[in-house]
């Protein structure tokens, strides 16, 4: 075909627009879309790998410095725990027993014990009651003088002696005190084999509370039974019947009851523990009387008196010893060595 033939079709073609180029996937074109990158951000458990370490390291670092790991709680064992028995108080290993029979005297004592005790002291006459409260006495001077030669007191055994025979004869078997009058001036005594005991060195032993014998040690507790043997093992009756010694623990248990009735509620009504109060001043009287009948002075020593449970106002009461269950609350107090 000719030049001057072709001319017609290449001006017909050219008046088509042309088609945009379609962009390169390959990348071999300058005008293709660049390639998309994800930003990461490096984990604080992997270590660093191949090159890219040193780059990454320090913005790692600042990372793990701008949130630290949480702390990981720690088990700590738990501190053993010690068996054993439960804390009491100095010379009470049976303080939870005592505090039970405590309880069962203090409930014993509110509905029956000392109504009935107050009941005889309305009711029987002072001159009746102190007759026969001298005559139980005046029967327990044998038992004294015979712990005053135990303890090698003759003075003092002498003295028992002629007490008894005033009282026994002028007294009328001892219903009448005259023994205790300014002309005769021999006031009883107590003393027992607990206190032979103790003068010889044998300590208390435990503290003891049970609700029919009272406040008491083991020393004076088996000392007492040896004292009550001894009427009824050298005279024999009627010591050694039911029917003497039954109505007489009896009595004297609710004349002591009467006869101590203010001096309980000025020792226990305002004490913040009751039970270590009546506890602390029976062991420091017990101390005392021993110490006296040594010569020594009444002061009870610092161990005795270590007691987590006594009574804060225990030292500044003045609340009365506690008194023999068979003295005459008129009588003579008996002689001791001088408080300090």
């Amino acid at each position: 075909m000719t030049l001057p033939a072709m001319l017609p079709a290449i001006l017909l073609a050219s008046t088509f627009p042309q088609a945009a180029p379609t962009p390169s996937i390959s990348g071999t074109n300058e005008q293709s879309l660049p390639p998309i990158v994800l930003p990461t951000l490096p984990l604080h458990d992997a270590p660093p790998t191949g090159t890219a370490s040193s780059a990454t390291e320090p913005s790692s670092r600042a990372l793990s410095s701008e949130h630290p790991p949480a702390a990981q709680p720690v088990d700590v064992p738990a501190p053993p725990v010690k068996s054993g028995k439960p804390p009491h108080a100095k010379g009470d290993p049976l303080e939870n027993f005592n505090r039970r029979m405590f309880k069962v005297y203090q409930g014993f004592d509110r509905s029956l014990f000392r109504p009935v005790a107050m009941g005889y002291k309305h009711v029987v006459p002072k001159p009746v009651r102190s007759g026969i409260r001298n005559f139980f006495s005046n029967l327990t001077e044998p038992i004294v003088f015979l712990n005053y030669l135990l303890q090698l007191k003759p003075g003092k055994a002498a003295e028992t002696a002629g007490r008894f025979l005033v009282n026994s004869t002028v007294g009328i078997g001892g219903l009448a005190d005259v023994a205790k009058t300014k002309g005769v001036n021999l006031p009883h005594r107590p003393n027992g084999f607990g206190n032979t005991l103790g003068y010889y060195g044998v300590k208390p032993g435990p503290y003891i509370f049970l609700p029919i014998v009272g406040p008491t040690t083991l020393r004076d507790f088996l000392a007492g039974q040896g004292d009550a043997l001894v009427l009824p093992i050298v005279i024999g009756k009627p010591f050694d019947r039911v029917e003497y010694q039954a109505p007489r623990a009896i009595l004297l248990g609710i004349d002591k009851r009467a006869e101590s009735d203010s001096d309980l509620k000025v020792l226990l009504d305002g004490a913040v523990d009751p039970y270590a109060t009546l506890r602390s001043v029976y062991l420091q009287n017990r101390t005392a009387e021993i110490q006296a009948l040594k010569g020594k002075s009444a002061a009870i020593p610092d161990d005795t008196l270590e007691d987590p449970l006594t009574d804060p106002a225990a030292h500044q009461s003045k609340a009365p010893e506690l008194s023999d269950p068979l003295a005459d609350p008129a009588a003579t107090p008996p002689e001791t060595a001088p408080h300090p």
